[in-house]
C-alpha cells in the first residue's frame, strides 16, 4: 500500500501518523534548543552574578544592557524556560511525538482513528510554538509571571515589563497548545479503543500503549479547567473583570479598581491541570522504559498486570491531589491533611510500579546498549526524585520547603530528568524503526554519561540549597547574608549545567550523522517482540501489508523460535508456547 500524494502532502501536510510523530519530535527538539539556551542564561546569572558578559550585551541589549542581566529579564527567562521545556519540549517529543508514532503501530492499526484531526493537531501545535517564541519580540518582552502564570503578575499589564503584550501572547499560545493536545489525546484514546488488531486484547497491550492511553484520558479531563482559567485571565487583563484580582490592590502607586476576585482561584484551576500534567508526562516515560528494558534483559517485564492496575490507580489519584501545591495558601488544616493523605497514597502504586521495573532486572542477561543505559537512568532518577516528593507531599514539611530550591530539585528530577532520559532512550531505541538506520553506539554512550552525571549533580545539590532556605526564582543571592555560603554550590551547579547543555551537541551530531551515514538497520535490530518490529524499517504507508493477528502478550522473551530467544506477538502458539 503506497501513498500517491506529492512531497508537500506526504511530508508536510501529511495525515500519516508516522510522519506527524516525526514532525512533533523534530519540532520539540528545536524548542528544546531554545529552552536549553534559556537555562544557560539562568545558570550564568546564578553562578557568576557579578560578571559582565559583554558579548551578551550586544546580543541582548535590553535584557543585559551592560553585560549583567536585569531582574525583570531574569524573570522572563525563568518563565519561558519552564514553559518551553514542560509544554513545548517534553509534551511534543515524548507524548505527542512518540505517542503518534508508536500507538497505531503497537496496537496493529493502519493509522490513527482520525488522521485529518491528527494532522490538524500538529499544525496547531506548530503555531502554538511559533506564537510562544514571538513573545520575545514584543514591547516589554516575553511573559515574566512564571510558568504557572500566577496573578496578579499575569493579570495586571503594569506589574512588570513581561506582564504586557508578552503575557497575552503566552496565554494565546497556551490556548493553542491545549487545543492541539486535546485533539491528539482524543485520537490516542479512540485509536486504542476502536482500531486494535484482531487478538489485541487490552491485557495484551504493551505498557507503552497503556501509559499513553491513561495519560491521554488525564489530559482530556484536566485541560478544560485551565482553558476556562485562560479565558478568565484574558478578560481580567483586557476587559476589566475581576476573576483573579481582589479588592484594594496597589501596583506601581496606582490603586486598582478591581473588586471581588481571588488569585487562589487561578491556583486551583491551574494545579487541577498542573498535577495530572505531571503524570501525563511521567507515565509515558515509564511506559517507554518498560518497553526498552525487556529487549536488553531478554526476559519479560515483571508483574505486567499489577503494573497496569498501578497505572490506572495513579491516573485516578492524580486528579484529586492538586492542593498539595497550595499548602502555604492559607487553606484549612483539615483540607491540607486530606491533600497530604491522598498525595502520600499515590506513592503506593508508583512504588509498586518502580519495584516491578527493578524486579525485571533480576536474573537478566543485561546488555548495556545505549537505550538500556538511558532506561536505567530513568529508574535511578525516578527513585531518587520520588523520595524527595515524600517531604513535599507532607503539609508540615512543605511549609518549610515550599518555593525553595528543594522543590526545583525534586521537580526537575521527576518531570525533567525522568522524562528527558526516557525521551533520549526512546529516540535511540526507535530511531532505526523511524529512519532505517542505527545511531552510533560510542557517541550514544558518551552522550549518556555527559547527560546523566551532570543532571544528577545539578538537581541533587539543589535539594540541599533548598534545605538551606535558598528561594526559587530569585535573581541573585548576593544580597542575602545567610545565603553567602551557597555561592560555591551555585558555581558547581552552573559548571555542571554548562557540561549538560554542551553534551547535547554530541546527541545532535549523532542524530544528524546517523540519518545519512548510520548503519542500515534490520526490521528488528533489538530482537524485540511488539508489533512495530514485524514491519520493515521504516514502515510503509498503512504500516501492515496484511493486518496482523495477535496471538500472545507483548513481552514473550525467553521463548525459543527460529528468530531467537523471543516471539513477536504474531507468532502462533503452535510454533512456540504462550507464556502469559
Amino acid at each position: 500500500m503506497s501513498e500517491q500524494h506529492g512531497f508537500v502532502r506526504r511530508y508536510v501536510f501529511s495525515t500519516d501518523h508516522k510522519t506527524i510523530g516525526i514532525q512533533y519530535i523534530l519540532t520539540g527538539l528545536l524548542m528544546a534548543l531554545a529552552g536549553g539556551l534559556l537555562a544557560t542564561l539562568i545558570r550564568l546569572q546564578l553562578g557568576w552574578p557579578d560578571h559582565q558578559w559583554l558579548f551578551l550585551s550586544r546580543l541582548l541589549p535590553k535584557g543585559m544592557p551592560s553585560g549583567v542581566m536585569t531582574p525583570e529579564f531574569y524573570l522572563a527567562v525563568v518563565t519561558m524556560h519552564g514553559t518551553i521545556m514542560v509544554f513545548f519540549f517534553i509534551s511534543y517529543v515524548l507524548v505527542s511525538g512518540f505517542g503518534n508514532y508508536l500507538v497505531p503501530l503497537q496496537v496493529g492499526a493502519r493509522d490513527m482513528a482520525f488522521p485529518f484531526l491528527n494532522m490538524l493537531s500538529y499544525w496547531i501545535a506548530f503555531l502554538a510554538a511559533g506564537v510562544m517564541l514571538a513573545s520575545f519580540f514584543v514591547e516589554g518582552g516575553a511573559a515574566a509571571a512564571g510558568w504557572t502564570a500566577y496573578p496578579p503578575l499575569s493579570a495586571v499589564s503594569s506589574a512588570v515589563p513581561g506582564s504586557q503584550m508578552g503575557q497575552t501572547i503566552w496565554i494565546l499560545s497556551m490556548a493553542l497548545f491545549i487545543a492541539s493536545f486535546t485533539m491528539s489525546g482524543l485520537n490516542i484514546v479512540a485509536t486504542v479503543f476502536s482500531v486494535r488488531a484482531p487478538g489485541m486484547w487490552m491485557m495484551r497491550l504493551p505498557l507503552t500503549v497503556w501509559s499513553y492511553f491513561i495519560a491521554s484520558i488525564l489530559g482530556l479531563l484536566a485541560f478544560p479547567p485551565l482553558t476556562a482559567a485562560a479565558v478568565m485571565l484574558l478578560l481580567d487583563r483586557h476587559f476589566g473583570t475581576s476573576f483573579f484580582l481582589p479588592s484594594g490592590m496597589v501596583i506601581g502607586n496606582t490603586h486598582l479598581t478591581n473588586t471581588g476576585g481571588s488569585p487562589l482561584l487561578w491556583q486551583h484551576l491551574f494545579w487541577f491541570l498542573g498535577h495530572p500534567e505531571v503524570y501525563v508526562l511521567i507515565l509515558p516515560a515509564l511506559g517507554v522504559a518498560c518497553d526498552i528494558i525487556p529487549a536488553f534483559t531478554r526476559k519479560p517485564v515483571f508483574g505486567y498486570r499489577m503494573s497496569v492496575w498501578c497505572l490506572m490507580a495513579v491516573g485516578c489519584l492524580s486528579m484529586i491531589v492538586w492542593g498539595h501545591h497550595m499548602f502555604v495558601s492559607g487553606m484549612s488544616p483539615f483540607t491540607g491533611e486530606y491533600f497530604s493523605l491522598v498525595t502520600l497514597t499515590i506513592t503506593v502504586p508508583m512504588t509498586i510500579f518502580g519495584v516491578n521495573m527493578l524486579a525485571s532486572l533480576w536474573g537478566a542477561k543485561l546488555q548495556l546498549r545505549v537505550p538500556m543505559m538511558f532506561s536505567l537512568g530513568v529508574l535511578a532518577l525516578f527513585g531518587s526524585g520520588g523520595f524527595g516528593g515524600l517531604f513535599l507531599g507532607n503539609a508540615t514539611a512543605d511549609m518549610q520547603l515550599h518555593d525553595t530550591y528543594f522543590v526545583v530539585g525534586h521537580f526537575h528530577m521527576m518531570i525533567g530528568g525522568v522524562t528527558l532520559l526516557a525521551t533520549f532512550g526512546a529516540i535511540y531505541f526507535w530511531f532505526p524503526k523511524m529512519f532505517g538506520r542505527m545511531m552510533n553506539e560510542t557517541l550514544g554512550k558518551l552522550h549518556f554519561w555527559t547527560t546523566f552525571l551532570p543532571f544528577f549533580t545539578i538537581f541533587f545539590m539543589q535539594h540541599f540549597l533548598g534545605l538551606q532556605g535558598a528561594p526559587r526564582r530569585y535573581y541573585a543571592f548576593t544580597a542575602y547574608d545567610y545565603l553567602q555560603k551557597t555561592r560555591g554550590q551555585n558555581l558547581i551547579i552552573s559548571i555542571a549545567a554548562m557540561i549538560l547543555v554542551s553534551s547535547q551537541c554530541v546527541f545532535a551530531i549523532n542524530f544528524v550523522w546517523s540519518l545519512f551515514k548510520g548503519r542500515v538497520a534490520e526490521a528488528n535490530p533489538w530482537g524485540a517482540t511488539t508489533l512495530e518490529w514485524t514491519v520493515p524499517s521504516p514502515p510503509p504507508h498503512g504500516n501492515f501489508g496484511n493486518m496482523p493477528v495477535v496471538e500472545r502478550w507483548a513481552y514473550e522473551y525467553g521463548v525459543q523460535t527460529v528468530d531467537g530467544d523471543f516471539a513477536v506477538q504474531t507468532v502462533p502458539s503452535q510454533i512456540a508456547p504462550v507464556s502469559a
